[in-house]
């Protein structure tokens, strides 16, 4: 997976969580980070998971732009805004993963493994 946060702290905090709970992680500080990974990485990205608000360009439109690269690649939001008002301001469609800052290991860990999953039985399906 792919972890773009621009807050160094929170980006290795939430690498730290992740990686106990089994995840393998890269990880960009912005919009230009995050896609020069989704062009150069050879191996899989299965999911972006994205700040709302990174430096350079909104996480809507680094979602956008990187599912262009990788369209196999699933997509999930985090910010400190609530999911409802992302919805009214058109950040994020209803129905897209997200999840709101301040968040547990046991939440991240768990509606990314559900997202998978989703991805997953779809694949198969």
């Amino acid at each position: 997976m792919l972890l773009v946060e621009d807050d160094e702290d929170l980006r290795e905090m939430a690498v730290q969580m992740l990686r106990l709970r089994g995840f393998d992680v890269l990880t960009a500080r912005d919009s230009v980070d995050a896609i020069t990974i989704c062009r150069e990485h050879e191996g899989t990205i299965d999911l972006l998971l994205t700040d709302l608000g990174p430096p350079g360009v909104p996480g809507g439109e680094l979602a956008r732009s990187a599912h262009t690269i990788r369209p196999e690649m699933e997509i999930a939001y985090v910010s400190g805004i609530p999911k409802d008002i992302a919805i009214k301001k058109g950040l994020i469609k209803p129905g897209a993963p997200f999840i709101t800052k301040p968040f547990t290991t046991d939440v991240l860990a768990g509606t990314l493994r559900t997202v998978l999953a989703r991805h997953d039985a779809a694949a198969a399906g």
